[in-house]
């Protein structure tokens, strides 16, 4: 037995559903299966898959790039995780672990969504000036092991349920490990999203990676005195960040833009489809 969801992507990934065991109702095999059974599945030679080596060279060259020639602007907005974290909790109380919602996913969400509102942050500048990309193909920045980061694309972000979003964002994260991503998901970020909450980071100020002409990122989620209808309390909160190319937008649309991201993550349940 299997979900529909579980074909197509054991179709996608040439995976033969009777050598997966599911965890599923019954047995059933689910679509998050389904990653770590292709992670299995892969020849070594093919788990090689990108010179990473060469791709920080040509990152390095990049950011360079972006630095001389792109005039950043840097803005910081405070979100209280309360009632995101709340949601989460019953969210997942029934699920097991390779089918729970994180944290991340509702950052990426939350920005994609928020992308409708201020498109000048979603597109390209080239030598036509700024192009605003009619898709939102949210970049999800990932550690590789050995060092550095890459952001390969989560495609029409906007447009996926949030659990479907938190299955690409493993799938991305497998195949980041196993050395496995198309050249094209790097190609085709519109905006990066990235979050060094977990290495206990405050406040990340990106780079922006040229041609895209924002980047938006997340801190540690940390306890904090917060002021709640009036009286102190302690709730967990996080730093938004966002830097932005000034020939394309100004403080204020940036302003307004994460104050937006900030108020779809006080109603997740406004995210989930």
């Amino acid at each position: 037995m299997a979900s529909p969801a579980a074909r197509r992507l054991a179709a996608e990934r040439r995976i033969d559903l009777s050598t997966i065991k599911g965890s599923g109702p019954g047995g059933a095999i689910i679509s998050a299966d389904i990653p770590e059974a292709a992670a299995a599945a892969l020849p070594a030679k093919l788990r090689r898959g990108l010179d990473f080596g060469e791709m920080r060279k040509v990152i390095g060259a990049a950011m360079s790039r972006s630095k001389r020639e792109i005039p950043h602007y840097y803005l910081l907005q405070t979100a209280d995780l309360k009632t995101a974290q709340d949601w989460l909790s019953v969210t997942n109380a029934d699920r097991d672990p390779l089918r729970r919602l994180l944290m991340g996913s509702l950052y990426v969400k939350a920005v994609a969504r928020a992308l409708t509102q201020y498109p000048e942050f979603n597109g390209y500048y080239g030598e036509n000036g700024f192009e605003q990309s009619p898709a939102i193909h949210v970049g999800v920045a990932i550690s590789i092991r050995g060092g550095g980061l890459v952001a390969p694309a989560i495609l029409d972000t906007d447009r996926l349920p949030l659990n479907d979003l938190m299955l690409r964002m493993r799938d991305l994260v497998m195949r980041v490990r196993a050395g496995t991503l198309r050249s094209s998901e790097l190609s085709q970020p519109t905006i990066t999203v990235s979050s060094l909450g977990e290495r206990g980071v405050e406040a990340l100020y990106g780079v922006i990676y040229p041609p895209q002409v924002a980047i938006v990122g997340f801190g540690a989620i940390m306890d904090r005195p917060w002021a709640v209808n009036g009286a102190l309390a302690v709730r967990p909160l996080v730093n938004v960040t966002l830097s932005a190319d000034h020939r394309v937008s100004d403080g204020h649309r940036g302003a307004l833009f994460l104050r937006s991201i900030d108020r779809l993550l006080q109603n997740p349940e406004g995210l989930e489809k």
